[in-house]
């Protein structure tokens, strides 16, 4: 085998189930008298049954049962049962991936023969039992095992689906991005183009039945292209600005790192306001948001998205800390927010309730593309 290959192997192994292996030889220090060629070469089955759970999935029927049988082989017969932790360990933590109900079942064989093997060691020794004894307290651990394995294993696969979630959005939003790049380009440019298109043609014709006619409409798509073009930068610069599925995902991944809860009502149909109210209440909801983090110290917030005949609405609550000064020296979040809605002549108020504060922000629709 090359060394590449060596290597790309080494970086494919779980090594997690391989750390354990470090205690092995302390499982297995009761070993005595003449078992103890039989028990050294059970403990080489258990070796080579343990690599092939961890590096052989398909075996899984086959090998976790034989694991469970070595194991509680030196349980029942050897008084050893600490071995039966690299189980409780491993075979958890690839059951937190498969119905609940395989775990039930090995939980049930695992604990069946771990007091089997405790009654096996009472009736020898029934002074192993006295409660002060440190043997007695050492079987916490192997108790615990399972659940413990079980948990630790589900809690890391919901972190991960929860990240794997994460980046889906983002996929989400890149593509609603690029949905609304289209459609302001249909709708401001589309009809421009074909304008365009159209005076080309005639001023063509104009050439040879009017040429005097030709320079006025030469110049008018001169003028054309030249709204074209402040029209693109305009799209540009609005291209710069966060849409609102955006603002939502990063706020929401920073209230979450906060504890924070945040719900929406209206966001689907927010998602499709014009490009630059969707641009404003964006930087509206990251400084709203941020306030919050920052002053609040509320559990949960709440963000409502309304569309009137004449208006878009959104109201922004948290059931924190409310204050009748929302002013500091040296700050301008609110002073932001009031100035990105004036220039669309929209309305922001900011008042305590019960609990926590509202923001409510308006921006008209008269006037927008």
């Amino acid at each position: 085998m090359s060394t590449h290959r060596i290597k790309t192997r080494l970086k494919q192994l779980n090594w997690s189930n391989y750390i354990w292996l470090v205690y092995l030889p302390f499982s297995v220090m009761g070993v005595a008298t003449w078992w103890d060629r039989f028990w050294l070469g059970m403990l080489g089955v258990f070796l080579v049954i343990y690599i092939l759970v961890a590096e052989k999935p398909a075996w899984h029927p086959v090998t976790i049962p034989a694991e469970l049988i070595v194991t509680g082989a030196f349980a029942l017969f050897d008084a050893n049962n600490y071995l039966l932790v690299y189980p409780a360990w491993q075979v958890s933590f690839i059951l937190a991936r498969h119905p609940k109900k395989q775990f039930y079942w090995f939980a049930a064989t695992y604990y069946t023969i771990l007091v089997v093997g405790l009654w096996h060691d009472y009736l020898l020794n029934p002074r192993w039992f006295d409660p002060v004894n440190y043997n007695l307290m050492g079987l916490l651990f192997p108790i615990m095992s399972p659940i413990l394995s079980y948990v630790f294993a589900r809690s890391a696969i919901q972190r991960q689906n929860l990240a794997q979630t994460n980046r889906r959005l983002q996929v989400i939003v890149q593509r609603d991005e690029r949905e609304r790049i289209a459609r302001d380009l249909h709708d401001t440019l589309g009809q421009s183009f074909s304008m365009i298109t159209l005076k080309a043609e005639l001023a063509n014709k104009l050439l040879t039945k009017n040429p005097a006619q030709v320079a006025p409409e030469l110049a008018d798509i001169a003028q054309t292209s030249r709204d074209n073009l402040q029209l693109v930068r305009s799209i540009v610069n609005d291209l710069h600005q966060q849409s609102l599925s955006e603002a939502l995902l990063t706020q929401n991944q920073n209230l979450v790192s906060q504890h924070i809860w945040l719900t929406t009502t209206g966001e689907a149909a927010a998602t499709q306001w014009p490009t630059a109210v969707q641009g404003c209440l964006a930087a509206v909801i990251v400084e709203a948001i941020t306030n919050v983090i920052r002053h609040a110290h509320a559990h949960q917030v709440t963000i409502i998205f309304n569309s009137t005949a004449t208006q878009f609405e959104v109201k922004i609550q948290d059931d924190g800390r409310g204050s009748q000064d929302y002013t500091r020296p040296g700050a301008n979040g609110v002073t932001g927010m009031q100035a990105r809605l004036a220039a669309l002549q929209g309305t922001f108020a900011i008042a305590p309730q019960t609990r926590g504060t509202q923001i409510s922000v308006t921006i008209p629709k008269e006037g927008l593309a």
